[in-house]
């Protein structure tokens, strides 16, 4: 309850403070006395700023002269009846009109449940307020810097790169390692477009070769069967959050002089051996679209532990500009940068990683316990020395039924996912496959639940049962 109330004299920074501490969207304003003066909404704060208001305002200037409120004693029915629909919270007064508890209206039902929403409720408003205000909203800012370094850290890393969005990433990794036309990069059949349109993009060609039938992610063995004279590089992917059998490709590229550029737009925080993704190879790339572990809303980052090639992808990030000489352009680069506005949510969200990870797992061992006694459903496997992370709940329908059972999902209204297309079963993509198997097997049978955030228990018994019936 503590959280629930703030001062008159506060200001909307404390304001923004509490709402954010109590993640109910609101305050009730008090006086000295503890009586009711108002109700604060986070709309209400965001609307205040966008007037012009800044963060030291003081509430007492501010208040809505209507608020809707209850008294003690007064009855569901009662106050129900008397507040409007659009209301989520309602302060509970005693006689002397002080705040003694508050009255939530029962949720409504979603009758449409996506595949994941981003979690915003840390300090993404305030960062991303606290750069709009200081006026640098484009690619410097303090929040660049800072976002770079924690997310290297997270990833055992010594630089950061961040970037527009992970395909820029990932090419921007590609270029920077001198990859272009006449190398060959290897990639996995069962991955997003994103992986092989960065080798295009790179000038290179690109070598489709089929996954593990475990793991779902790239075999070294086909690796070892595809290389060329004119490999150059591989690119693991470390699909739908499990991490790739990195130690053996680390000994392929090793072996044959290769480069490693880590696909890990799925897989943030994942482990092979406990050493986590994206610090294995040359240079680690991530995504951080909405429905990823993190989000920027769009963005990217290129990780890596060369000082060389983090000052390499720094110049051709920035239009290949001299970094000690403004305007003198040293190569044809791009311009792949991530503004502040966007690094100061991904430095909110970074903040709460950890607890987004361990959400998402337990969600996912839910739907496993819920479905482990239909046999045709095979969830995502834990093996010996990877940590997977759950991006989405994965899963394969081996009973012929994976279209059926997306249709009777979707229909319901839950947007349940398949997996993507294999490469090699794009006629765009064709001509570049070396081996695919498991893949189309796969990809043919995967399917993606719902997961995030706001799912409920009582979302996922609603998709269970759409799974039981439709078998």
């Amino acid at each position: 309850m503590k959280k629930m109330l703030c001062n008159i004299n506060s200001t909307l920074f404390d304001a923004l403070k509490l709402i954010k501490s109590n993640k109910k969207g609101a305050v009730f304003v008090t006086d000295d006395t503890g009586k009711l003066r108002g109700v604060l909404t986070l709309g209400d704060v965001v609307i205040l700023l966008l007037k012009y208001y800044d963060l030291n305002y003081k509430i007492s200037n501010i208040l809505r002269k209507k608020y809707y409120f209850a008294k003690e004693g007064d009855s569901i029915i009662k106050i129900s009846a008397r507040i409007p629909k659009e209301i989520r919270i309602v302060p509970i007064v005693n006689k002397n009109g002080q705040v003694v508890n508050y009255f939530e209206p029962p949720k409504t039902i979603r009758t449409s449940v996506p595949i994941s929403e981003p979690d915003l409720h840390n300090e993404e408003l305030r960062y991303l307020l606290d750069a709009f205000l200081s006026t640098w909203i484009s690619s410097t800012g303090k929040y660049i810097n800072k976002f770079e370094k924690e997310f290297a850290d997270f990833c055992g890393c010594k630089y950061g790169v961040a970037t527009s969005n992970g395909t820029t990433a990932l090419h921007l990794g590609l270029t920077a390692l001198g990859i272009s036309r006449g190398d060959e990069v290897i990639v996995p059949d069962l991955t997003f477009a994103a992986s092989i349109n960065a080798v295009l993009h790179a000038g290179a060609t690109p070598v489709i070769v089929d996954v593990e039938k475990d793991s779902w992610t790239i075999d070294p063995k086909e690796i070892e069967k595809a290389i060329t004279s004119k490999t150059k590089a591989i690119m693991p992917v470390h699909i739908y959050g499990q991490p790739c059998g990195m130690d053996e490709i680390m000994k392929i590229a090793k072996k044959h002089k290769l480069f490693i550029v880590e696909d890990c737009a799925e897989a943030h925080g994942a482990k092979f051996k406990n050493k986590t993704v994206g610090g294995w190879g040359d240079v680690g790339c991530f995504s951080f679209y909405a429905n990823k572990i993190i989000t920027t809303g769009e963005g990217g980052m290129c990780v890596t532990n060369s000082r060389k090639l983090y000052d390499r992808m720094r110049v051709l990030r920035d239009h290949g500009m001299s970094k000690e000489k403004k305007y003198w352009h040293e190569e044809v680069g791009f311009n792949y940068r991530m503004t502040n506005l966007q690094a100061a949510i991904g430095c909110a969200q970074l903040e709460t990683i950890n607890d987004t990870l361990i959400r998402n797992e337990k969600l996912n061992n839910r739907y496993e316990e819920l479905l482990k006694d239909l046999r045709f459903i095979e969830f995502q496997k834990r093996i010996h020395s990877r940590k997977k992370i759950t991006w989405l709940v994965s899963m394969l329908t081996n009973n012929g039924k994976r279209d059926l059972l997306l249709a009777k999902l979707l229909e319901n209204k839950i947007d349940a996912r398949p997996f993507f297309y294999s490469l090699s079963e794009m006629p765009i993509y064709k001509r570049y496959s070396f081996s695919s198997k498991n893949s189309l097997a796969i990809s043919r049978s995967g399917i993606s639940l719902p997961t995030g955030h706001n799912i409920t228990d009582s979302e996922i018994l609603r998709a269970k049962k759409i799974i039981e019936d439709t078998v």
